[in-house]
């Protein structure tokens, strides 16, 4: 499997997702397609299972900080439970709002029942510590990482995701391109907007100050910012949002506008939140792998279990951030 990803540019975690025919994953075609190629091309044959040592129980902890601020975090959990239920191995679900005596507790738990191990998750992606009574298991870092590199941890690829993002506006022929950020307290929104300004400088478009407005990730925000926006004289043809609950604003700011999307105004977002897909017109966004890297995060801990490369596995993964095209993107009026 891991040949067949590497060959493919994806995760284990893909290439298992693919080749079992997990149809309502969010894996794009042209991504499906790469792995199927490469298995072909390699002559894979999905094999059995994992072997686990004698006396493992078939339960992973999936330990997360919060899982009602928003819909981001049912792709974490889902994703891990699929995956590990292609093995047989059910997740058992510990949301402890980082409340270390909670924490404790689930640990001791699994401990008892001589788990597999631990998959350590944050719903906002970020610089952790983790607790050490955490490594009495096998341990896994997703969606988040420490600044040493004790254990294998993935994220998303936020900056290039930016970069894909506002480069899409670009070659749709847009030059005045605003970018509404999230705060700079959340290192996405930092890594998203960097992307942005990679692009606009790749294609010597000046960044001007005022296209770039900071601060949120509501619908709220994202309209009050668009109108502010879109009320200049010399308003951006394109909007690139941190989110999409933010375009969803931009949408509404730019109908009380009178302007029409995409022939007025191109929007593209980020997240690929279900709401995107059934926006008028549908939302061209960014994809954030929650599902893969959950996947990837339950592929990683079985390896540890087999003759997987320590030193490769120790290391801090980024998973591709992919477009998602919908008609939310159309050239600037002439």
């Amino acid at each position: 499997m891991h040949q067949v990803a590497e060959l493919a540019g994806v995760s284990q975690a893909t290439v298992s997702l693919v080749l079992n025919g997990v149809a309502n994953a969010r894996i794009s075609r042209l991504t499906r397609r790469r792995v199927q190629e490469a298995a072909e091309a390699l002559g894979y044959r999905r094999g059995p299972g994992h072997k686990l040592p004698a006396g493992r129980h078939r339960v992973i902890g999936l330990f997360i900080d919060e899982i009602s601020t928003t819909p981001l975090a049912a792709p974490l959990i889902e994703g891990a439970r699929d995956e590990a239920a292609l093995q047989d191995i059910i997740i058992a679900t510990f949301c402890t709002g980082n409340n270390p005596v909670l924490e404790q507790a689930g640990l001791d738990m699994l401990v008892a029942h001589n788990a597999i191990g631990v998959i350590y998750s944050t719903l906002m992606t970020r610089e952790v510590i983790v607790p050490e009574q955490l490594s009495r298991l096998p341990l896994i870092l997703l969606n988040c990482y420490e600044k040493r590199l004790r254990y294998p941890s993935v994220v998303p690829g936020d900056l290039v995701g930016g970069f894909t993002a506002t480069e899409t506006l670009i070659r749709a022929g847009h030059r005045r391109i605003a970018h509404l950020a999230g705060e700079h307290v959340i290192e996405a929104a930092i890594d998203r907007e960097k992307g942005y300004r990679m692009a606009m400088q790749k294609w010597g478009l000046p960044v001007e100050d005022g296209l770039v407005t900071l601060g949120g990730w509501t619908i709220q925000a994202g309209r009050e910012r668009a109108l502010a926006l879109l009320s200049q004289p010399n308003r951006p043809t394109a909007i690139f949002c941190y989110c999409d609950r933010m375009a969803i604003g931009c949408y509404e700011a730019a109908r009380m506008l009178g302007l029409s999307i995409p022939e007025d105004l191109s929007i593209v977002g980020f997240d690929d939140e279900d709401i995107a897909a059934n926006m008028d017109p549908p939302l061209t966004t960014i994809l954030l792998p929650h599902d893969e890297m959950a996947r990837w995060a339950v592929s990683q801990l079985l390896d540890s279990f087999e003759d997987a490369d320590a030193d490769q596995r120790m290391q801090k993964t980024k998973l591709e951030c992919e477009l998602v095209t919908r008609n939310s993107v159309a050239p600037p009026r002439t």
